[in-house]
């Protein structure tokens, strides 16, 4: 995709799902190793009820789909803000909507809105994200 193949207005989204195998792994690259994401009993008796992914693995898919799907490659993150609503369950799918809210041409920026819906389309995360795209 080129810079000049994106307008304002314009949506993409992927579908994914947060594995156990993704969650053990981030732990153990991040050294978050929090019980409600790795410890099944502590997880029960917390106020998710159950193990949750992290939410900067969940964002980790954002940054993903950003760099390699839509834009794609070529992006690089500049900022991004992000509001945890729910919790992403272990062996949850994802989808991850990202929508273009402005070009900023002269700087060949994005200002994109991220969102994670959750299987069954609650709103998980809600961002905004500044991009700087330079393929073409």
């Amino acid at each position: 995709m080129n810079y000049s193949d994106i307008s304002s207005g314009q949506t993409y989204e992927s579908e994914r799902a947060i594995t156990d195998e993704m969650v053990v792994e981030f732990a153990r690259i991040t050294g978050d190793d929090n019980p409600i994401h790795l410890d099944e009993e502590a997880a029960r008796n917390s106020m998710f009820g159950r193990r949750i992914a992290h939410g900067m693995l969940v964002m980790g898919v954002v940054s993903s789909v950003l760099g390699r799907e839509f834009p794609g490659p070529g992006t690089v993150y500049m900022k991004q803000e992000a509001k945890f609503l729910r919790p992403v369950y272990i062996n949850e799918r994802i989808r991850v909507r990202v929508t273009v809210l402005e070009k900023i041409e002269e700087k060949r920026r994005l200002r994109l809105s991220t969102e994670v819906l959750k299987e069954d389309d609650q709103l998980a995360v809600t961002g905004e994200a500044l991009v700087l795209f330079r393929k073409e």
